[in-house]
Order: structure tokens, then C-alpha cells, then sequence
């Protein structure tokens, strides 16, 4: 649209206060600076899987438990951030928040390929992991805050998840190959990849509305959160602000079954990047550089899952137009991709557990990644979706409620990796978890059927049909 002399005086700042009337472009700037946030966040959060034994050798650690702090304790960070960083950025805004955790990200990456313990590397772990659990809570806050068109911001929240998987894919083939040069190589090229990033970090707006419209008649500047943080009300912060993510998982359906439901398809995630190491190392007698490669045909799924969302999304848009009754029901905006999902990820388990053996090529069970990838993306996007759908402006939230519950999981699942594989062999061990995602499987069914119910009677998601204030 031409912006006609009078609208070009006034101050942009009048434009930029409601992001869903931004440009395309703009908006297609920021989506690209969260994909960056996020991939950077969850590329390092399998990123010394591939270098464990290099870790050992150089620290003398010969406990197979502790090998699997320097994976588990970042998780654990991710447990701790978004109970903050969700709900601080829908207090102070998405981009202080977003570079304050950044800055302390890229500190402890570098302290990380500096550190002269195994016990200094486990607790810089730990604190670069509370930092970068920063972008996956803000991050779909941010797209709810610029994308009001469900169709796009489910595409965009389709591809903020394709890189919540691609990263922690990619970790274990960089550190098993970086790490023959030696282990802290890892960490350098990590760092060489968040030095890259900062140039488009610097340059991500506000998105949050109610922060844009607190601005309105302030000079242009950013106010920083520590000192906001001194003239707020501190009851309200911590009894308000920062337990919403908390209250929401204990008094939300929607979300306390969605964190169920993600929590353990991520564990078996992580799981893998110890089970791997026992699968084909311990049968197929590779290094770990030939390990990491296994975690491709994930890779290769979770982008074919965007293929199959898009196609979904399109059948559902033709659907619309032609005003089917099914579309009228929320719940099939993007809940029966999770419908697939769900079985489709235990049948691939299953496919890996009785496929890893030394009369079977070591191809059949990594091509069991394909499917799992698949699998797993769908239904991270359908669920994402929905809670992102369903609670808005409390997205951040929301989905921090989210990433908490299902770090926790993650960081306590693999644990038990190594006596459950030792005890039960690769067959079970790998079958119990098939049991166990199958059970988890019918969630989605139960939110096509009672979805509708459980929103009407949220306090939240009711609370967003009421005028939003500031």
C-alpha cells in the first residue's frame, strides 16, 4: 500500500506497535531470526554426544552415568529457563529478554570449550543450558505475536519445530567428526556459529503488542529488564508473571496432556543419543563419526514432515473454501497429524528394536530415523500448534509450560539408558519404549473428541475473547 505524506511524518513507531500489520517481508525477517534463536539453542543440546569418549579419555572419567551429564545437565537448564523466560518475555517483551539470554548463551558456550574440569564442563553446561532455553519458550510467542492468520503461523510454527529437531540431529555428526581433532573443537565451532548469529539477533524488533503499545510516546529505546525489574511489583512478578507457566500445566488440560505427550516422544529423542552409541557401536562396530551419520535419516524425516503439513494444510484450506462442517471443529486444524504421528512412532520403534541385530544390515534399522522423524515432527507441530492456537498472547507461556515438563523428562529418561539396555538387551529396551508411546498415542484422539469442552472451560483461553489490554 503507498503510504500517503501525512502517514510519512508520522513516527514509525505508531505502525510497528500492532505486528500483524507489518509487511511480509518483515514479518518473514523475524520468523528467520527465531529459526536461527532456536537452531542455535538445540544444536547444542546434543552437541557432545558425539564426543564422550574423546571427554573421557582427556578427564579420566570411566563412569558411563557421568559421560551423560554433559547431554543431561543442558537439558536440565532447559528445565529451570522457560519458567522465566516464557512468561518475562510477555511481561518485558520478547527482544530484551531474547539478547540478555543470548549473551549469556555465547559466554557459556565459550567457557564450555575452555574448561579445564570435566566438573567445570558439566556445570558450564548446565548454565548454557538454562540460557538457551530461552528461544524455544519465546520463540512461539513470537510467531503468535505477528502471524493473527492461523494458516500462516501454523507454517511457521511447523518450521520453528523442523529446527528444534534438525539442531539436536546435527550435533552428534559435528562432535563425532570435530572431536578426532579434539573434543573442544566441538565447542569452537559452536561458538563460530553463535558469532554468526548475533548480527541478525541485533536486529530482532519487538513483536510482543502490549510491550509496542506501553512504548507508544517513549523514546525509541530498549529498556533493559534488570532495570524494569526495580520499578515493578516483585509480588506480582513471582506470584503472577513467572508461576503462569506452572498454574497452566496444573490447571490446563490442553496444556498438562500436550507436555505429557511431548515430554516422552522428546525423551525417546534424547534417549537415542545414548541408545545409538549401544545399537551401533556395540553391534555394527562403528566409530563415532560413522555414529553421528546414523542421525541423518532423522534429519531427513523431520523434513519430509514439513512436506506432508503443507499437504495437510492444504487439503484443510480447500476444505474451508468449500465450508465443510469438519473444519468448523478447531481441533482438526492440525490435531490429526498428531493422530498419525502417534502410531506411526511406535510402529518405527518397534522397526528399530527387532531390526538391530548382526544378521541384518546396519541400513534397515537407521532407515527406521526416516519415519521417526516424520513421526516425531508431526506431532510436535500439531500439538505446538494447538497450544499456540488455543492460548495466544499466552503462547509464551504456554509453551514454556512446554519445554520445561518435557527437558525434565528428557534429562531423566536417558539416564536409565544403560541399565535398561543392559538388563533387557536392545530388542525390549527398545520395545518398552514402543509399549509406551503407543499409549501415549491416543491423546490427540481424546482432544478431537473433548478439545472443545476443555477450552470452554479454560480461564485462559476464555480470557482471550475479552479486549487485551496492555
Amino acid at each position: 500500500m503507498l503510504v500517503s505524506s501525512a502517514e510519512s511524518q508520522s513516527p514509525p513507531v505508531v505502525v510497528s506497535a500492532d505486528p500483524y500489520s507489518w509487511s511480509t517481508k518483515r514479518k518473514a525477517f523475524v520468523f528467520v531470526i527465531g529459526m536461527i534463536a532456536v537452531a542455535n539453542s538445540t544444536l547444542g543440546s546434543a552437541l557432545p554426544s558425539g564426543a564422550v569418549n574423546f571427554v573421557a579419555a582427556d578427564f579420566g572419567v570411566s563412569n558411563p552415568q557421568l559421560l551423560t551429564l554433559p547431554v543431561t545437565c543442558y537439558l536440565i537448564g532447559y528445565i529451570v529457563g522457560p519458567i522465566a523466560f516464557g512468561p518475562l518475555s510477555e511481561t518485558y517483551g520478547r527482544r530484551p529478554v531474547t539478547l540478555i539470554t543470548f549473551a549469556f548463551y555465547t559466554v557459556f558456550t565459550l567457557a564450555c570449550a575452555l574448561a579445564p574440569t570435566f566438573a567445570a564442563l558439566v556445570v558450564f553446561r548446565l548454565l548454557a543450558g538454562i540460557f538457551a532455553s530461552s528461544p524455544p519458550s519465546v520463540t512461539g510467542g513470537i510467531y503468535a505475536d505477528i502471524y493473527s492468520d492461523p494458516k500462516i503461523r501454523g507454517r511457521a510454527m511447523a518450521g520453528y519445530m523442523a529446527a528444534t529437531t534438525l539442531g539436536p540431529t546435527m550435533g552428534p555428526l559435528m562432535s563425532g567428526y570435530l572431536s578426532e581433532k579434539g573434543w573442544r573443537w566441538t565447542f569452537w565451532v559452536a561458538l563460530i556459529v553463535v558469532g554468526a548469529s548475533w548480527p541478525f539477533l541485533l536486529l530482532l524488533p519487538e513483536t510482543f503488542g502490549p510491550v509496542l503499545r506501553r512504548k507508544q510516546g517513549m523514546a525509541d529505546t530498549d529498556v533493559s529488564v534488570l532495570a524494569q525489574l526495580t520499578r515493578e511489583n516483585w509480588h506480582h512478578l513471582f506470584t503472577k508473571v513467572l508461576s503462569r507457566p506452572i498454574k497452566m500445566f496444573c490447571t490446563e488440560s490442553i496444556v498438562f496432556f500436550s507436555c505429557l505427550h511431548l515430554s516422552f516422544i522428546y525423551a525417546i529423542f534424547y534417549l537415542f543419543f545414548e541408545a545409538y552409541p549401544i545399537v551401533f557401536e556395540g553391534i555394527y562396530g562403528m566409530t563415532a563419526g560413522e555414529r553421528g551419520l546414523m542421525f541423518i535419516p532423522i534429519a531427513v524425516g523431520a523434513l519430509l514432515s514439513f512436506i506432508i503439513y503443507l499437504t495437510y494444510d492444504r487439503i484443510y484450506q480447500r476444505a474451508q473454501m468449500r465450508d465443510k462442517h469438519w473444519v468448523k471443529v478447531e481441533e482438526y486444524r492440525c490435531l490429526p497429524l498428531a493422530c498419525i504421528g502417534g502410531p506411526l512412532l511406535s510402529a518405527t520403534i518397534f522397526w528399530l528394536a527387532w531390526t538391530a541385530r548382526p544378521s541384518v544390515h546396519c541400513i534397515v534399522p537407521a532407515i527406521a530415523g526416516v519415519p521417526f522423524g516424520i513421526a516425531l515432527l508431526l506431532i510436535f507441530m500439531a500439538l505446538i500448534n494447538y497450544l499456540a492456537d488455543a492460548y495466544r498472547i499466552f503462547a509464551a507461556s504456554a509453551l514454556a509450560a512446554s519445554s520445561c515438563s518435557r527437558s525434565l523428562v528428557s534429562a531423566l529418561l536417558p539416564l536409565a539408558t544403560d541399565p535398561m539396555y543392559r538388563h533387557l538387551g536392545v530388542n525390549w529396551a527398545t520395545s518398552l519404549l514402543g509399549f509406551l508411546s503407543f499409549a501415549m498415542a491416543v491423546i490427540p484422539f481424546a482432544f478431537i473428541r473433548f478439545g472443545r469442552h476443555l477450552r470452554e472451560n479454560s480461564k485462559f483461553s476464555q480470557s482471550l475473547k475479552t479486549p487485551q489490554s496492555g
